[in-house]
């Protein structure tokens, strides 16, 4: 069957310019704050995960892995750092695209517009909760799927959590076509049916509003990744939400201590009140003492990647992942790969990074979970900022993805035939 289009959002007028310029960051309008300029640069003869994590150790944001290059977004002070590592940073220009925010994006009001459709839609199937505000105050709102919407049953928990990263808005349309596929498809396809009467399912469709409209705000895009929360004795903008979960948080030189980065991990693990908010709401699933979520995917842009824990270390076993953990992440995260065609693989294979969502989900709680960079593969499709003609044809491409974690979410290991052991 045909599933409805995510949203049709207010437009805006468009003006065609060079992409390298508006990739640029900008200074705060009708701020007292200056933010630092980040430009979009390109690293040449780069072939190691031990590079890409020493470079990622400066502070710069890793935009796009190639064979033996690398897209980097950082400031001035980050590139003379780079320099002085022998790493040559060149400015990139991306393809034309347009100046202003494409209006075929969601924003953060047309979003909880959809939330209030479908839930009003489907009363039976969806609800919707604050689960917490922004650090400017705005409500962030979790979307529960069940056929017993209102009761808190004894099934499997499912957990999508969408927009981390202010910039990545096409994963925001990833969750309007969840909500809408997973509520639209009940009672029309009986998989759908199936899977929604035996799970309960958690779309957090965008987990760093402030970010999110920030970089849509402008005349251009900013380019702009991070919350909008300040900084503890400095004048800078902004956590990397990415980076400010309390496992591991800081650990292991992937991520930064300086306020100003792009990959700043914030002065204290959760001090992100967008960190701390989905992080109560998680282990308010604990049930009895059992966690009730059993799988998750945090969504991202981009490169077409399906990554697994651990981030923080090369190793793919320690004491927090026994061999056959590590197996069923793999097992999983190559069969949901089959399905929409990224490439899979454990997150430190890219680089280290530290205080994740992934290595906090797993380590910390149990969950069994991924990480989407959704589309494009290339920056040369658009990068962080793809035209919004692609949105139908990229959150669909997910689907059977999707429903194949939904399918093992009863029992992951079962991936491995290892359920007598793990799901009793």
């Amino acid at each position: 069957m045909e599933y409805p289009s995510p949203a049709t959002p207010v437009r805006r007028a468009l003006v065609p310019v060079a992409a390298g310029a508006l990739l640029l960051g900008t200074l705060a309008t009708g701020s007292a704050t200056a933010e630092p300029a980040y430009g979009l640069y390109e690293i040449d003869g780069v072939r190691t995960a031990e590079e890409r994590s020493e470079i990622a150790a400066t502070g710069v944001a890793i935009d796009h892995v190639g064979d033996d290059s690398l897209l980097v977004t950082g400031s001035a002070e980050d590139v003379d750092e780079l320099d002085s590592l022998g790493y040559a940073a060149e400015p990139y220009d991306l393809p034309e695209t347009f100046a202003n925010p494409d209006p075929g994006y969601t924003t953060y009001p047309e979003l909880l517009e959809v939330v209030d459709e479908v839930v009003a839609q489907h009363p039976d199937l969806a609800s919707q909760e604050v689960y917490g505000q922004s650090y400017e105050g705005q409500d962030l709102v979790a979307v529960k799927i069940s056929d017993n919407v209102s009761v808190d049953e004894d099934q499997p928990e499912v957990l999508f959590t969408h927009s981390q990263h202010a910039r990545e808005h096409l994963t925001v349309e990833m969750a309007i076509y969840l909500m809408r596929l997973l509520t639209d498809g009940y009672g029309e396809d009986d998989r759908i049916t199936d899977l929604v009467d035996g799970r309960e399912i958690w779309i957090l469709p965008n987990v760093n509003p402030d970010g999110s409209e920030y970089d849509m705000a402008g005349d251009t895009w900013r380019d702009w990744r991070k919350n909008r929360q300040p900084s503890e004795g400095s004048s800078a903008i902004g956590t990397d939400l990415n980076r400010n979960w309390a496992y591991n948080w800081g650990c292991c030189g992937g991520s930064s201590g300086d306020p100003e980065s792009i990959t700043y991990r914030g002065d204290a693990a959760e001090s992100g009140v967008e960190v701390a908010a989905v992080a109560d709401f998680v282990r308010g699933r604990v049930v009895d003492g059992e966690q009730q979520i059993t799988s998750a995917i945090d969504f991202h842009t981009y490169s077409e990647l399906i990554l697994w824990p651990f981030g923080h270390t090369y190793d793919e076993t320690n004491d927090a992942m026994s061999q056959e953990e590590y197996d069923t992440h793999e097992a999983l995260g190559e069969y949901m790969a089959e399905a929409n065609g990224y490439t899979p693989q454990q997150s430190s294979d890219l680089y280290v990074t530290d205080g994740s969502i992934n290595d906090w989900l797993w380590a910390d709680q149990g969950i069994v979970n991924f990480t989407y960079e959704m589309y494009p593969k290339s920056p040369a499709d658009g990068g962080f900022y793809p035209p919004s003609s692609v949105i139908e044809r990229e959150t669909s491409r997910n689907e059977e993805a999707v429903l194949r974690l939904l399918d093992y979410a009863d029992c992951p290991y079962r991936i491995i035939d290892q359920e007598g052991t793990y799901c009793g």
